[in-house]
């Protein structure tokens, strides 16, 4: 697969923004896919925000299987990182965030209380790499469209300011993704969960990474789905022949027609028809 370079003009002028603003913020929300939560991070920021207090926001959570889910929020404790699980969608646990927040910077509005500073709301930066669900998450903490909001990666453009109430502002950023996917299976989890467009990465490499992970993981819901066997041994055609044969996605003469594999399996993985289901498991430093 060849090197992915995904990084429009506005991405590199939000950096720069950032690094220019961040002398007024308190703590930094990073929101990930809980599916993907390494891959779905940003390896830039912790450069970018220094020691800025974070807060990692899990979404998509009650998607991810939960024994992954927790390996996770270990690894993040042992970084000493604050996580939330969270789904923005439903709202599961956002309404935990402003309370958490003001736990995470106690000593700091403790601080600023003893030098006489008037209570203020704090400063909230909050990141994540395109369609990962930041202007739903807003949304849903404002409780009204006060972003603009789409399926299509890269929706938010330019650096807006966001009350939500009088404890909490947030200063909103377009998705940020770094100049090269250099690593393949980063990229193909990015891609297999939709995260970065189609055309950015062959499909057929992407459904024969899904059908490895499934068939290492999930093997008894990858089945379930397509109603057929999977033995071990079992390759990448093999498994789109049982599928095509099964599903009906023949051509003439009865040749399987892969493209339509393609489609139903994408549409499949990304319409959470195999369950809950976790990409990665924590190996690396976040």
């Amino acid at each position: 697969m060849a090197k992915i370079n995904y990084y429009p003009g506005h991405m590199a002028k939000t950096k720069r923004l950032i690094k220019e603003r961040l002398k007024h913020i308190d703590i930094v929300f990073e929101l990930v896919d809980a599916r993907a939560p390494q891959a779905s991070m940003n390896p830039e920021l912790k450069s970018i925000i220094k020691n800025k207090p974070r807060l990692i926001l899990l979404n998509k959570s009650d998607l991810a299987d939960n024994r992954g889910l927790a390996a996770w929020e270990h690894h993040f404790k042992n970084a000493s990182l604050e996580t939330l699980q969270i789904n923005a969608l439903s709202g599961k646990n956002v309404h935990q965030i402003v309370p958490l927040t003001r736990q995470i910077l106690q000593d700091k509005l403790q601080k600023e209380r003893e030098r006489g500073i008037k209570e203020r709301p704090f400063k909230a930066l909050i990141v994540g790499i395109p369609n990962v669900g930041k202007s739903t998450l807003i949304n849903r903490l404002v409780d009204k469209r006060a972003t603009k909001v789409g399926d299509v990666p890269g929706v938010t453009r330019h650096l807006q300011t966001i009350r939500i109430h009088d404890s909490l502002e947030l200063l909103d950023t377009p998705g940020i993704l770094w100049p090269n996917l250099d690593d393949q299976s980063t990229a193909l989890k990015l891609a297999l969960l939709g995260t970065i467009k189609d055309n950015l990465i062959p499909s057929d490499d992407v459904v024969i990474f899904g059908f490895d992970i499934l068939k290492k993981h999930y093997k008894q819901a990858f089945e379930a789905r397509y109603d057929i066997t999977i033995d071990d041994s079992d390759e990448a055609l093999t498994l789109f022949e049982k599928i095509g044969k099964r599903r009906g996605a023949l051509k003439k003469g009865n040749e399987i027609d892969y493209d339509r594999v393609i489609d139903l399996f994408l549409y499949d993985f990304r319409h959470h028809q195999f369950g809950n289901v976790i990409l990665e498991w924590p190996s690396n430093d976040v």
